[in-house]
């Protein structure tokens, strides 16, 4: 065996070995995938509700007035929260969602406006930091979430800095799940309330990956509601608005942040799978070349060793 084609056994058997470690990979991710897909579609209607919820309340007179809801007369400090991986190995993931996440600060924080920056997951608050934007709190975020206490203390230090008027606006940066083959970076406002806004950042989320604009969302609900009922409605607060408030609209805000985490976590492990199939199919592709490459070599070695021998007998016949 020459050394050529020692060489490329060695290059095949390496190859090979990162192709199952790949596969493993791959088959990991889709176990997780599977467990945060059916956690995700099992959360999104009640998600859904909440935020359709929130939206109404803060269209009554009591909903306006209320803290968490009522609009500030200058924004000049925003929050933005990010939500991202703790690993890497899953393709564009986290580049896309930081990248989205930069375009909303860059839109918004014109002027005099500062943005701080909360994190889940270290990959990207590493790419959010290396941009030179400051980061005042880290988050652990788990692969896979077991309940809303995971987004608990996060909630709270975010509607706490609301609430003292240390921010002036609260958005979440996200990706949000489609399908295993398609997921969305989004930038949702969380608070204050506003339906007047059209924007691209503000999409609420929706069946089937819908994106639209919250001012259109309520608009079609509510007209279809109407419709179909024939009558308006209106909230009853028991004992008393601002203390029913005062109690729902926290747990609601941080249902659509566990609702971001777990779109987050489907899209994650989603992207994590593909990429580790896509590498699995290149390692195969690449030890078929090589194969090919080793077969080539090896026949030319024999050709040549027939050659040699051929050559040396003639010789001695001579």
């Amino acid at each position: 065996m020459s050394a050529n084609t020692r060489d490329i056994l060695r290059r095949i058997k390496s190859v090979n070995n990162t192709k199952k470690i790949t596969k493993a990979m791959e088959m990991v991710a889709a176990s997780k995938m599977r467990r945060a897909i059916n956690m995700v579609l099992a959360t999104r209607p009640y998600a859904n509700l909440s935020w359709k919820t929130v939206l109404n309340l803060s269209q009554t007179e009591d909903g306006k007035t209320h803290p968490l809801l009522a609009k500030k007369e200058e924004e000049k400090t925003i929050l933005l929260i990010l939500i991202s991986s703790n690993r890497g190995l899953c393709g564009g993931y986290n580049v896309q969602v930081v990248n989205k996440a930069i375009d909303s600060i860059k839109k918004y924080n014109g002027g005099e406006k500062t943005t701080e920056i909360m994190t889940m997951g270290g990959k990207g608050a590493s790419l959010i930091s290396r941009n030179g934007y400051k980061i005042v709190a880290d988050f652990v975020k788990p692969d896979l979430a077991s309940g809303i206490f995971e987004v608990s203390d996060l909630a709270k230090m975010a509607m706490k800095g609301f609430l003292e008027n240390k921010y002036d606006k609260i958005m979440v940066a996200y990706t949000d799940f489609v399908s295993s083959l398609k997921q969305i970076p989004r930038v949702k406002q969380l608070l204050p309330i506003d339906l007047e806004t059209e924007d691209e950042y503000l999409g609420i989320v929706g069946k089937n990956g819908r994106v639209g604009s919250t001012k259109k969302f309520i608009k079609e609900k509510e007209e279809k509601y109407l419709k179909r009922k024939g009558y308006s409605y209106k909230y009853i607060f028991e004992p008393n608005p601002r203390e029913v408030l005062n109690q729902m609209l926290p747990r609601l805000i941080e249902t659509q942040l566990y609702q971001a985490l777990l779109e987050a976590n489907a899209s994650e492990h989603s992207a994590r799978m593909l990429s580790m199939r896509n590498a699995s199919d290149a390692a195969k592709e690449m030890i078929d070349d090589l194969t090919l490459y080793y077969n080539k070599a090896r026949q030319a070695g024999v050709t040549s060793e027939i050659a040699e021998i051929s050559s040396g007998a003639m010789m001695a016949k001579n």
